[in-house]
């Protein structure tokens, strides 16, 4: 269940607007109503298709005209597109989510010279993606607000494992999305509690193997 939430943007984008969780301004645009659409979207935004994943299947506009020629482009092959008012910052957030409580927080820094995490357009001789640095926060030494913020936008998506982007200006957090089984990759987002996340995961797969071998 999980799974189908966070892999469809269109229902985080209205599971966040009805429960008025701070995201991006957000437009949805289809073949019939593009036009009408064209003469509200903001410039720069983010367009991305309904169930892109890892930076792919998204893209930026910088001009209105940049922005019809990449709609178009992507209605040929998807029914809808999402659009999104474009946030720039130098980095964005991630706050791992475990049965409603903090995991972990990491800083994903922007691909060089790109602004995304990953630049997809860039392959390395050794066929790795271009990707920027990251760094790893302590639970007690993370933004408390930041927190509460993805705990609570991950509790509207279910119990499980999640990975909530978030982003910040001028002071405000902005949800982005939230991803269902997040990397946890070693000297990454498990660099300050090390074992204490798998600990806690392996813990939680054998609470709820216990539960279910009850009839609970």
């Amino acid at each position: 269940i999980s799974i189908l939430r966070c892999t469809n943007k269109v229902y985080l984008a209205e599971l966040f607007r009805t429960h008025k969780i701070p995201a991006p301004q957000t437009f949805f645009v289809h073949k019939k109503n593009i036009d009408e659409q064209l003469e509200i979207l903001p410039i720069p935004a983010v367009l991305k298709k309904p169930d892109s994943a890892f930076s792919q299947g998204v893209v930026k506009a910088e001009t209105k005209k940049e922005l019809r020629e990449k709609l178009l482009a992507m209605l040929a092959d998807s029914d809808l597109v999402v659009v999104q008012e474009f946030i720039f910052t130098e980095f964005d957030w991630r706050v791992g989510v475990l049965n409603g409580q903090p995991l972990f927080v990491c800083k994903y820094f922007m691909a060089r010279n790109h602004w995304q995490i990953y630049n997809h357009g860039e392959e390395k001789v050794n066929g790795e993606v271009d990707g920027g640095a990251d760094e790893t926060i302590e639970l007690d030494k993370s933004p408390p607000d930041l927190i509460a913020l993805a705990v609570k936008a991950a509790g509207l998506v279910g119990d499980g494992l999640y990975g909530v982007d978030v982003k910040m200006k001028d002071g405000k957090y902005y949800i982005i999305e939230i991803n269902d089984n997040p990397s946890i990759d070693a000297g990454c987002e498990d660099k300050t509690h090390k074992s204490d996340i798998y600990e806690k995961i392996m813990q939680e797969f054998l609470v709820r193997m216990e539960r279910k071998s009850q009839g609970k």
